[in-house]
């Protein structure tokens, strides 16, 4: 086992560096770090099925993912997603995590929650934790500015959208996978298999154990498309937890639950995308 490990470890090194010399050589390096971060993908998909109320047949959920403030995404650029999110016109909004990229160094942290405030959605905006967001000390900041701008931070949590005829579906989050303490059971245990319902799980390789339990379609962010991607390769380097599931659709369990990983917005530890644009993805739930 380790010595596959360590052969994965010296192609990925060794097809990074050559990577760097390529775009280096190309002038790809200007795209990666000034162009296709800036870039912006609306990515549309149509959820079905059979347990969706008739009444929610059409809704409109938006995800957005792992902005990173800080480090190369910026508050105006911030503003002008936001702008364009409303544009879409979501009934539902949903962030899965990764706010700021180093919370404790950010000195802007008084100016993001009245840009996300501005964020429209008639029956709700609903938030969780990811990695980024408890490190640098940043758990209470975050939940802080959540609060302020008008997002209900679910951390192992379920809560009921209901509509005026009565009929709802279910919403859920788990807190965080690697530095909070995610309550599988207790959480995912209160779901029933005739009620529609979405799960937000910030790291999508745990698709595997929340596909047990009676979830339509789970939601995560976290791996950011891989950031960088070698053509018939694939992500170049993926965090843990985003390995497996690194972006897309995905049918996951014997129940072929439903998931989908968003590429994100911003970037960590590296300013650079090159084949993982940025995304903002909008939902279609439908009635089957």
């Amino acid at each position: 086992m380790e010595k596959t490990y360590t052969r994965r470890s010296f192609l990925k090194r060794f097809l990074s560096l050559s990577f760097g010399s390529i775009l280096a050589a190309s002038g790809g390096y200007a795209y990666a770090k000034y162009v296709e971060p800036k870039r912006l993908d609306i990515v549309r998909k149509t959820i079905s099925a059979s347990n969706l109320p008739a009444s929610f047949d059409g809704i409109n959920v938006l995800q957005f993912s792992d902005t990173h403030l800080g480090l190369s995404y910026h508050l105006p650029q911030l503003q002008n997603l936001v702008e364009k999110m409303n544009a879409l016109r979501p009934d539902i909004v949903l962030f899965t995590g990764d706010l700021i990229d180093i919370p404790n160094e950010y000195p802007y942290t008084n100016k993001v929650a009245p840009i996300l405030k501005q964020i429209q959605a008639p029956l709700g905006k609903y938030s969780i934790y990811g990695n980024h967001d408890h490190g640098g000390y940043g758990t209470e900041l975050y939940k802080e500015i959540m609060h302020q701008a008008d997002f209900k931070l679910l951390t192992n949590e379920v809560h009921k959208i209901e509509l005026v005829d009565q009929t709802f579906i279910h919403i859920c989050g788990l807190d965080d996978v690697m530095l909070g303490k995610p309550e599988y059971s207790k959480t995912l245990n209160q779901l029933q298999h005739n009620v529609f319902s979405i799960a937000m799980v910030h790291e999508p390789d745990v698709a595997v154990k929340v596909a047990n339990y009676e979830v339509d379609l789970q939601l995560s962010g976290h791996s950011h498309g891989g950031q960088i991607q070698i053509p018939f390769y694939g992500p170049l380097i993926t965090p843990p937890f985003g390995t497996v599931y690194s972006e897309g659709s995905y049918e996951v369990g014997q129940s072929n639950m439903q998931l989908y990983v968003n590429r994100g917005l911003g970037t960590t530890r590296l300013p650079f995308r090159f084949l993982a644009t940025p995304e903002v993805t909008i939902f279609t739930l439908r009635k089957a």
